[in-house]
């Protein structure tokens, strides 16, 4: 297993997975110590200094005209953590507990925040002995960061909140009993640590850091998917040869097209209508896949490169600049993780939106070319695939209230202080249930297109690459003859997704 340095430079989307998901270790560079010094003294400073100093010495948003006495510091830094940790809903998941311990850890090390070397060692301390701060899922709107689940994951440093253990229940247990097990004191926070430890854009980036990894094996998937469904339906691969796609060349266009060309290549099922009249021209749903699946792969790029950007960032307010002077700073702002998150969505719901005609194609003998209804061998008594329809179409249209832009909507808080806010707090949940949503649909083309390879057996065969695909998906998933439970069948598919997805690379070389 490998380990992710937490040094105050930038991540990769893959670390943060990673480790997020246990297939990864973190600790804290010995280097953070000394680099963080720097900044911390210029706090120390301040304090002792006559100057307002935001979130130092004052009160914080609206209150930040408001001066705090030196006696009542140490109470103004714990306040606004225990104040803001005022979040809704059912706690977040282990993963993205997880991820936020390492990116609030990252962006403390990176030595512009003022404040001691002991909360990103603390919060490193929390992830590797996996006691997870509970955390409510809801009450962000993205502006100042995400203020409450970042103040619900801080409490449980100064020995509030609430922990989860292994085995702990999803509501965790009170924080100090379980620091006290494990032989952990409570920190009591400097001038500055609260407020740094709540301001900033963690929990965004974590859930878009999941969306980005599992849309990377869903484009790839698509394509398969596709090639699969053009076999079933007897299709052309004439739309996808190189000559017609360079004069179109944007990037994500090209490599699925070229995918879906390595595919076919030697398809007997292809080869065997050929120079039949129905293949002129295949349903857009078929003949455009490269260009709407590359559309999605180039807002993928777009939206891997917003988060590169931010999980090398430093997002807290009032930030240390090297210098030294203590400057205010918007940095905590969501828009570009909003944007990213929401047209993430809209692109990625393109793929189902696909998927689900070239499914209706499988399934209604007036469009799929010689091939049962629903696929059932014995239709009537039997209904096939027919009901695997309806869940993609209504996946499909769940996707589309989805997609609806959250980034173009905003409310003013803090007494009109921060009076524009992102939402992307709000952009990247619902991202997670598009790419959910997605992921089943392209399981249902996948069972529908193995079905309807099987129905042309007297035809000829697959090419080599998807005859390999086809024989992964019925070591899982028998072909069905005689109806049974479908939903079983969805489920093992899409467990398969990312294996089904390296099968196809096995055979095709530059696959991607």
């Amino acid at each position: 297993m490998r380990t992710v340095v937490v040094s105050g430079d930038g991540l990769t989307v893959e670390d943060v997975v990673d480790v997020a998901r246990g297939e990864a270790n973190a600790e804290l560079a010995a280097s953070v110590s000394a680099s963080m010094e720097r900044s911390r003294a210029v706090i120390v400073h301040a304090v002792r200094g006559d100057a307002p100093v935001y979130g130092v010495n004052t009160g914080f948003g609206a209150l930040a005209d408001t001066r705090v006495a030196e006696r009542d510091l140490a109470q103004l830094q714990s306040a606004i953590i225990v104040s803001h940790a005022a979040g809704a809903g059912a706690p977040l998941d282990d993963a993205t507990v997880r991820a936020m311990l390492l990116l609030r850890a990252r962006t403390l090390a990176a030595g512009y925040s003022g404040v001691r070397v002991d909360l990103p060692a603390r919060l490193i301390e929390l992830l590797n002995l996996n006691l997870l701060p509970v955390v409510p899922g809801k009450g962000s709107v993205g502006a100042s960061g995400d203020l409450a689940q970042l103040a619900h994951l801080a409490q449980p440093l100064i020995g509030e909140g609430r922990l989860r253990a292994p085995g702990d229940p999803p509501q965790g247990r009170p924080a100090g009993q379980v620091l006290a097990e494990h032989g952990i004191e409570p920190l009591e926070f400097a001038p500055k640590e609260g407020l740094s430890l709540v301001n900033g854009t963690e929990p965004m980036q974590a859930l878009l850091a999941f969306s980005i990894h599992d849309a990377q094996m869903l484009v790839t998937a698509a394509d398969v998917a596709c090639a699969l469904s053009v076999e079933a339906l007897l299709g052309t691969d004439r739309p996808y040869d190189e000559r017609v796609q360079v004069i179109r060349p944007h990037p994500g266009q090209l490599v699925s097209a070229a995918n879906l060309r390595g595919l076919l290549a030697g398809s007997g099922l292809l080869a065997s209508h050929r120079h039949s009249r129905h293949a002129v021209q295949d349903a857009y749903c078929l003949r455009c896949a490269p260009q709407v699946h590359g559309a999605v792969r180039d807002v993928l790029t777009f939206a891997r490169q917003i988060l590169t950007t931010e999980l090398g960032a430093v997002v807290d307010n009032p930030v240390i600049v090297p210098d030294g002077e203590v400057m205010t700073t918007g940095n905590f702002h969501g828009e570009p993780l909003a944007f990213a998150a929401d047209m993430l969505a809209m692109a990625i719901a393109e793929l189902a939106s696909i998927s689900e005609r070239r499914v209706d194609r499988m399934l209604d003998p007036a469009f799929s070319r010689g091939l049962p209804p629903f696929l059932a061998p014995a239709a009537g008594t039997n209904s096939g695939f027919m009901l695997a329809q309806y869940t993609a179409a209504s996946l499909v249209s769940e996707n589309k209230v989805l997609a609806h832009p959250a980034s173009v909507d905003t409310i003013p808080t803090s007494g009109k202080q921060e009076d524009h806010v992102s939402m992307g707090w709000t952009s990247v949940r619902k991202l997670r249930d598009v790419v959910g949503n997605v992921r089943a649909c392209l399981a249902v083309e996948i069972c529908c297109a193995a079905q309807g390879i099987d129905l042309r057996a007297d035809v000829a065969e697959p090419s080599v690459p998807l005859k390999a695909v086809h024989t992964l998906v019925r070591s899982a998933v028998p072909r069905m003859d005689i109806d049974r439970e479908v939903a079983a069948q969805l489920a093992a598919v899409s467990d398969l997704l990312p294996q089904i997805c390296e099968t196809a690379a096995e055979g095709v070389p530059g696959f991607q």
